[in-house]
């Protein structure tokens, strides 16, 4: 296995190099490669989560000719960013927006990225532009909280999904995001208003728990699970992954979104990323490998090591020999997946480290 990891490990540096651009974006998957699958939905977007995953893996790596680029990008080519100070789905790679539609967590996800950085890089000193970039994204945030939600309707990180401004609802992982966004900007430039908006969306975040926290809550919940809800325990840290409320809302992931050790987005998915005359097929969903890594790293930091171990391997198993970490398994050699996909390689960094394969 030791084997697999480090061939994986060296051929992840050169798939963060191919996404990152001279101009400082990055790339979900790089799809001038010619490894890239003809067949497979064009990812030659930047999505600032997915950047962000890949900043704090090259972080991991000490690769450091990634991520300031990044910041430089966000602050300089994201278009509206000066004005508003968000960040929105995703962009075309010069910085327009290729879709306008507000996730919150796109936002807060470069928040956790500078912080990580210069937390883990305790020798490079913050330049005052980047103060500017945290403190711009931080009151954008805020700017568009009303107490209890958002101004704008919010999209889940799945891109499926909406929580209408009328309804008072959240998305779970939004808040979470949102809340340790500003956490995570409070600790590099203090700012009490900060602390106070995270400290608003923290005493909504306990209401989403319903038996297990739901996908969203408000004036119409939705009751269901979505494996996202790992993020409530890395990267944001909202609850002790021993919590009851936690280890209810796993089992729940497990007993619902585990199919023979393959983790799901939520029940009935059926996005697969398989392209048609510029048609979506959407035959039905396939186990996300960043998916498993997210719940090895789950199991790890609540102690249960064979568990993590268990959902780590299960993706190096069906790993080709090529070593390209796809956006999804399938059970059959059909569908074709987005292959590699950045967002899948950084999480099997993030999850070799949590598990000391690094």
């Amino acid at each position: 296995m030791i084997s697999k990891i480090q061939q994986i490990l060296k051929l992840t540096k050169t798939i963060i190099d191919d996404c990152s651009l001279e101009n400082g974006g990055i790339v979900a998957a790089n799809s001038t490669k010619k490894y890239f699958p003809v067949t497979a939905k064009n990812y030659f977007y930047v999505w600032p989560r997915d950047a962000s995953y890949a900043c704090i893996a090259a972080d991991i790596l000490g690769l450091r000719n990634i991520q300031e680029n990044f910041f430089d990008w966000c602050l300089n080519n994201a278009e509206g960013y000066k004005t508003d100070g968000l960040f929105y789905e995703k962009y075309y790679p010069n910085g327009l927006k290729a879709l306008p539609r507000f996730q919150p967590d796109q936002t807060a996800a470069v928040l956790f990225a500078i912080w990580h950085y210069f937390k883990r890089n305790h020798s490079i000193k913050r330049e005052s532009k980047y103060d500017d970039l945290i403190v711009n994204t931080a009151n954008g945030i805020c700017s568009v909280w009303a107490r209890d939600h958002f101004i704008k309707n919010t999209y889940d990180l799945w891109e499926e999904r909406t929580c209408f401004t009328d309804l008072h609802e959240n998305f779970t992982y939004s808040l979470g995001s949102c809340i340790k966004g500003l956490q995570c900007a409070n600790e590099l430039i203090p700012d009490s208003k900060w602390l106070q908006v995270a400290q608003e969306m923290k005493s909504l975040l306990d209401e989403h728990f319903l038996d297990f926290f739901v996908r969203s809550y408000g004036d119409l919940p939705d009751k269901r699970i979505d494996a996202s809800v790992l993020g409530l325990v890395y990267p944001f840290g909202i609850y002790d992954p021993n919590d009851d409320r936690i280890i209810a809302s796993i089992m729940e992931v497990e007993e619902k979104l585990s199919i023979y050790g393959g983790i799901h987005r939520y029940e009935h998915d059926e996005y697969d990323g398989w392209m048609l005359d510029g048609e979506h097929r959407k035959k039905g969903a396939g186990a996300w490998p960043l998916l498993n890594f997210w719940l090895s790293i789950y199991f790890r930091r609540a102690g249960k090591i064979d568990k993590a171990n268990y959902y780590y391997q299960w993706v190096l198993d069906r790993i080709k020999e090529d070593n390209y970490i796809p956006e999804q398994f399938f059970d059959n050699d059909i569908q074709v997946s987005v292959s590699p996909l950045l967002w899948s390689h950084a999480m099997f960094i993030i999850a070799s480290e949590e598990l000391n394969y690094l």
